[in-house]
């Protein structure tokens, strides 16, 4: 058990990092103002809202632009929740780093 404590207590405190570029990651893959563009659909800025979205699913009618379209929103959300998984494993991992 306590080397089992030991490997954590040196894996613990990098947790935050690999979620946070594991975010990026996902924020890369998500080309949603390009898929804008790409069908002349102006845009104020590179970033899309979900809202906009979810719009422009509801009313496109091209199903490979849909499909995109809805594929750019599941990586919006991964995004999004492994930045907060981020934010919220730092003060758990310093407490775990600093307690142990």
């Amino acid at each position: 058990m306590q080397n089992f404590l030991e490997y954590l207590s040196m894996i613990w405190p990098l947790s935050p990092l690999f979620l946070f570029i594991i975010a990026v990651s996902f924020r890369l893959m998500d080309n949603s103002a390009y898929l804008f563009l790409k069908n002349e659909i102006l845009i104020n800025s590179s970033n899309v809202s979900r809202k906009l979205l979810k719009k422009h699913i509801n009313i496109a009618e091209d199903p490979e632009f849909i499909r995109k379209l809805r594929r750019a929103l599941l990586y919006r959300n991964l995004q999004q929740s492994f930045m907060v998984l981020a934010i919220i494993s730092l003060p758990l991992s310093l407490m775990f780093f600093f307690l142990i």
